[in-house]
């Protein structure tokens, strides 16, 4: 089970009347800034109000503080006595203000507030920004602020299934958050975003004797439902339905209950026939044991119930996309299965037929994720048309040996399109590197007996992730094609920032946002 998600409310100084519901503050956190090389306290009146029977005084904090420089992610917690239920004043430094400042300030006081011994149900009063008009909150600022809110939200993620928090009442109270300032519209934004990545989370951390293929097909149905939306229905095939997708079935047939699904989601508003169609693909299985090419070392297996995070990203992404209703419409292939071993799954040396017809020499089932996008893509190109189509996968451990654990590995030749994923990467702490489709390297796809080899065939081909990406290139026609492999963000191999050990739920919010910008 999931912890409890933060609440978050918010009033402007001139609705302070409104805050009589919410006078009993358990802290008060405080929010400085650099500006001009001093610091800056940004509070306003409804604030001001809160502190003064605290006795705090800005100026005797700092002549007692002089250490305090109000960096990114400073925090300093004072306690108070003998003011109601109110127990502590936080004060937080964001730097000079930017967003990434913003975000690990966030990220500090959320995490902060989580760990702390009476953290469940928490009351914090928020200071404001710089002003309390609209008119101050200009774009730099607010996409600050959406990051700012994300932070604490995300910082606060955590999944267990001990006994003690399940029957522990205090666990199922919420922190609430109460910024005073006018900032509805960036919170109703953080608000989609950082749900959509708790419902990824929530997918990517079930269990594996918890999470298949029909169970997905079933979240995917309870989630689309959870919209209320009219314009998001869910379709789901399954054995002979699948008969042409032979990537999932020599994939899925390795686990033949349940087996394979193929989940599909439609976004299709009314009056959105002429609106832009983008496809999108994810990866979704469910377990990776390898298969009958077993992983080594074996221990790398503990993490491959992260192994659908693709899936989970574009699942939570496309309900997230029924609130702000842009003018796209949206179908999403979760390409699902287990890769097990057994007497039914593939082996190495198998010649399997895709979706179109296109076979392939499958060299090592460690390598299934190709083949399953593989006919998701070409299911795509072939059948439905899409202006865009973009796949997300935690593909190949290449993509994180050469970027880390910071940045996806981006590949697409519409050098336009990846400048734009890019720059909203930035924006929602996605990052993603375009990557170069070597055609020199096209070579390594060879096969002596079929259409393909889905890896390298020559042990002189060394760029795993780039080899991965030409081969499912092949399968995507002249479409506006990006591939994603999430391998590295995908996962965390401990608590840091907004992130928390285990699925990040990457990706999720870059898709969100840039499916946003089809207003």
């Amino acid at each position: 089970m999931r912890l409890v998600a933060p609440e978050f409310l918010t009033i402007t100084p001139a609705e302070s009347r409104k805050a009589a519901r919410f006078e009993k503050f358990d802290a008060i956190v405080l929010t400085v800034a650099i500006a001009n090389g001093e610091l800056a306290l940004l509070t306003n009146p409804v604030v001001d109000a809160a502190i003064l029977r605290t006795g705090f005084d800005f100026a005797d904090f700092t002549s007692s503080w002089p250490q305090f420089g109000a960096k990114s992610g400073e925090l300093v917690e004072i306690p108070v006595k003998d003011v109601g239920s109110l127990s502590r004043i936080y004060v937080l430094g964001v730097g000079e203000g930017t967003r990434e400042e913003y975000r690990k300030a966030g990220a500090a006081i959320g995490r902060k507030v989580k760990s702390h011994i009476n953290a469940p149900g928490l009351k914090v009063l928020m200071t404001s920004w710089a002003d309390d008009s609209r008119q101050a909150v200009n774009a730099e600022m607010s996409e600050a602020i959406i990051a700012f809110i994300c932070a604490i939200s995300l910082s606060h993620y955590g999944y267990s299934m001990k006994k003690s928090i399940a029957s522990s009442p205090a666990k199922k109270k919420a922190n609430t958050f109460l910024f005073t300032a006018a900032i509805s519209t960036e919170l109703e934004r953080a608000k989609v975003l950082s749900d959509a990545v708790w419902n990824a989370r929530d997918l990517i951390h079930t269990p594996s004797n918890i999470k298949n293929p029909e169970w997905i097909a079933n979240q995917a149905r309870a989630l689309a439902k959870a919209t209320q939306s009219s314009a998001l229905t869910v379709t789901v095939k399954s054995g002979r339905a699948l008969a042409e997708f032979g990537g999932l079935r020599a994939v899925g047939n390795s686990a033949p209950v349940p087996g394979p699904r193929l989940i599909e989601m439609k976004y299709a508003p009314t009056g959105s026939k002429n609106w832009p169609h983008i496809v999108l693909v994810g990866k979704g299985i469910t377990f990776d044991t390898g298969g009958i090419s077993l992983k080594r070392p074996y221990d790398a297996m503990v993490a491959m119930k992260s192994d659908m995070a693709g899936v989970a990203a574009i699942l939570a992404a496309t309900c997230a996309i029924t609130a702000i209703k842009p003018k796209v419409r949206i179908t999403s292939l979760l390409m699902c299965a287990e890769n097990m071993v057994s007497g039914t799954a593939q082996r190495p040396s198998d010649i399997i037929s895709q979706y179109g017809g296109t076979t392939v020499e499958v060299l090592n089932t460690d390598a299934e994720g190709r083949l399953v996008l593989a006919d998701g893509l070409a299911y795509a190109d072939l059948e439905l048309d899409p202006d865009y189509l973009i796949d997300v996968a935690t593909l190949t451990s290449a993509a994180s040996m050469g970027l880390g654990k910071q940045y996806a590995a981006m590949y697409t030749r519409d050098s336009e399109l990846a400048q734009t994923l890019a720059k909203i990467g930035e924006k929602t702490n996605d990052r993603v590197w375009h990557m170069p489709l070597v055609r020199d390297y096209e070579p390594a796809l060879e096969s002596t007996i079929a259409d393909l080899a889905h890896v390298p065939v020559k042990a002189k081909f060394s760029a795993g992730s780039v080899t991965a990406a030409l081969f499912l290139e092949k399968f995507v026609g002249d479409r506006r094609w990006v591939h994603l492999d999430i391998a590295g963000p995908g996962r965390s191999d401990k608590d840091t920032g907004e992130f928390i050990k285990g699925g990040t739920a990457f990706a999720t919010r870059l898709l969100i946002e840039w499916l946003a910008t089809f207003a």
